[in-house]
């Protein structure tokens, strides 16, 4: 027993390298993947409940047009336009997010940015996990959401265990089952309103009262936080990609169009029914396969977006802790289940958080590969790393400043990714004439 645990622990880098996820290095061409997979895998992964949490958010806090739509659209773009930065370096050079700051932030200092996502993601995990025990159960406190969440967590780490074949393959259902209870959902919000004017005019009049209204800038805020952890670990996805298009055409369809979608769905469902607009909680008030189809619906797409969010730490931790990818896949799997029985509930307060302390992370790295190396970064190679790259540690926490002094105009979760940015390049040339 004692040889087979050790031998499922250990390390064994040819194997890992032969893998169809290779954490360790980057992938080879022939580790590539189809188009059609990748791009249905987009559609499954951002078809995340945060999308429709979120849209609840806004559709509570501000009129439905033109603010909450708004508010919306420019949120996505950002994350679309950090996640496209991100990702087309992960397809040109077929790294993961742990290999990319490795060769930014130095061999040891690459630790700071891993590990401090990898717990980011596994909290999203968590979230994942606490949606879908709520899906069924309706409530945070019975002993069947405690059941039906554990299971989740254990069905997401048990498929996610199979890599990202697994994936591709859970994600098409989830695709075709959302999208149609999700148009059906607009469908059923306008109609209960009375019409689109008349929803209109419900979703100016709450607007009005709300308890706690929200400006464009703050919702903007809002939407860059409940993504910018995907879009900061594109990467992950984007070096299967085989054409440039298609890596740009993931962080589209997940933020353009996926999640756009839910949270449109979202703030309509909010505006007409109350509540943080999950819409298993009003189908179930219909005829009683419209109900059924609403919880499996989002049964599935939990499930994929589970087990493509359980991924990402699992390819992080493995490729700068050197452990089996199957043995972090069960680590992270284990802690992002006993996290989801009670993080669910505080999603607002989540997203607020990692749209502080994400966007400076990245920022070293997009300076790094643009600008200083103008995309010229050798991935295939550790020779000649630092031990820590002071320059980007440093830049971190002048980013996470340059978030509280944001001005007035400039969405702040912006202002942090640009300050860390700055400071970086600022550090990186100060540091450098320095050595010469």
């Amino acid at each position: 027993m004692m040889n087979q645990l050790r031998e499922w622990w250990t390390l064994r880098p040819e194997e890992e390298a032969r893998s169809a996820d290779n954490p360790l290095t980057p992938l080879s061409e022939s580790q590539r993947r189809k188009t059609l997979p990748l791009l249905t895998l987009a559609f499954g992964w951002g078809f995340l409940v945060t999308g429709l949490l979120t849209g609840g958010a806004l559709g509570k806090g501000m009129s439905f047009w033109p603010d909450a739509v708004q508010s919306s659209f420019y949120g996505n773009l950002a994350n679309f336009a950090i996640g496209a930065v991100v990702g087309y370096m992960g397809y040109k050079t077929a790294c993961n997010s742990g290999l990319l700051y490795r060769l930014v932030y130095g061999r040891v200092g690459a630790y700071l940015p891993v590990l401090f996502i990898a717990l980011l993601t596994i909290g999203w995990q968590g979230i994942v996990v606490g949606a879908f025990g709520f899906a069924w159960a309706q409530d945070f406190d019975s002993p069947a959401f405690y059941t039906i969440a554990l299971l989740a967590g254990i069905l997401f780490t048990v498929t996610t265990y199979y890599g990202v074949k697994a994936l591709e393959w859970v994600s098409v259902p989830s695709v075709v089952v959302l999208v149609a209870v999700g148009l059906y959902s607009i469908d059923l919000n306008v109609g209960q309103a009375g019409g689109w004017d008349a929803f209109l005019l419900l979703s100016s009049s709450k607007a009005a009262s709300a308890d706690n209204p929200m400006s464009v800038l703050g919702g903007v805020n809002a939407v860059i936080g409940s993504w910018i952890v995907g879009a900061v670990v594109m990467a992950e996805y984007t070096r299967f990609a085989r054409r440039a298009w298609v890596a740009i055409a993931i962080p589209f369809i997940v933020l353009i169009i996926a999640q756009w979608f839910l949270q449109i769905v979202g703030a309509l469902g909010s505006v007409v029914y109350g509540g943080d607009g999950d819409f298993t909680s009003y189908l179930r008030e219909q005829a009683g396969w419209i109900a059924l189809l609403g919880v499996v619906g989002m049964s599935v797409a939990l499930w994929t977006t589970g087990d493509a969010n359980l991924y990402l730490p699992v390819i992080q931790t493995s490729s700068i802790m050197r452990r089996p990818r199957r043995v972090m896949t069960v680590i992270c799997g284990l802690l992002g289940t006993l996290l989801g029985l009670g993080i669910y509930q505080y999603f607002l307060t989540w997203i607020g958080t990692l749209a502080i302390i994400v966007p400076p992370l990245i920022g070293p790295v997009i300076a790094h590969y643009y600008i200083v190396e103008r995309g010229r970064m050798d991935a295939g190679s550790d020779s000649g790393l630092p031990v820590a790259n002071w320059a980007a540690l440093l830049a971190y926490p002048l980013g996470l400043a340059s978030y509280f002094l944001a001005p007035e105009w400039l969405v702040p979760a912006l202002s942090g990714l640009a300050g860390s940015m700055a400071a970086y390049l600022i550090l990186h040339y100060a540091l450098r004439s320095g050595r010469n």
